[in-house]
């Protein structure tokens, strides 16, 4: 099977698997574009739409329920055949709990099949319109080719910036600085 080396780039676990079975159906059918961004779609739905969530994280939901419903909204919102399919087989698996797992799985399948990286990036406060593109830039400087930026408010940072790429971390914050200062005062008295 095409799909049986991307999962395990993935975390594989069942959240992969979908994703991975998502990519090759869309890419079989020849859209993958439209599906890549109805899959974006259908995470902003999920994230902000709290009874369509509630239908997810619903366990006693019964199966057909779960599939008319599901199909109801999705429909409803105007999705492509594709992600109305698909979602209906998560729910027929008694997976719905796990779409949202599922969607951003299948988002970094695909950036990790166009080269593209993630950086999550934490700020006390949010990025400016020029800060972000001033960080892209220097994410590219260092190697980063084609970089999405993540963003998390955090407002026990302080200040400062911390990015994880990857496996790596940069924290310029001055939450971690003040604790390296402190750190070496300990050691100093």
């Amino acid at each position: 099977m095409a799909s049986g080396g991307t999962t395990t780039s993935h975390g594989g676990g069942l959240a992969g698997r979908y994703a991975a079975a998502l990519y090759d159906l869309a890419d079989e059918e020849g859209s993958l574009d439209q599906t890549v961004e109805q899959a974006e779609a259908l995470g902003r739905l999920i994230d902000d739409n709290a009874d369509f969530r509630r239908l997810l994280e619903t366990p006693l939901i019964d199966i057909k329920q779960g599939i008319a419903a599901s199909r109801a909204v999705l429909l409803a919102e105007n999705f492509s055949p594709i992600i109305v399919r698909f979602v209906c087989v998560i729910a027929a698996n008694r997976r719905l709990s796990k779409l949202r797992t599922i969607v951003t799985a299948f988002a970094s399948l695909v950036a990790q099949k166009r080269g593209v990286v993630t950086a999550q990036v934490s700020t006390a406060h949010g990025l400016t319109d020029v800060q972000r593109e001033a960080l892209r830039a220097r994410l590219i400087e260092s190697g980063y080719g084609r970089v999405n930026i993540a963003e998390h408010v955090d407002p026990s940072l302080l200040g400062g910036i911390v990015v994880k790429i990857g496996a790596r971390l940069y924290d310029s914050s001055l939450k971690s600085s003040l604790q390296r200062l402190k750190f070496i005062m300990k050691g100093a008295a």
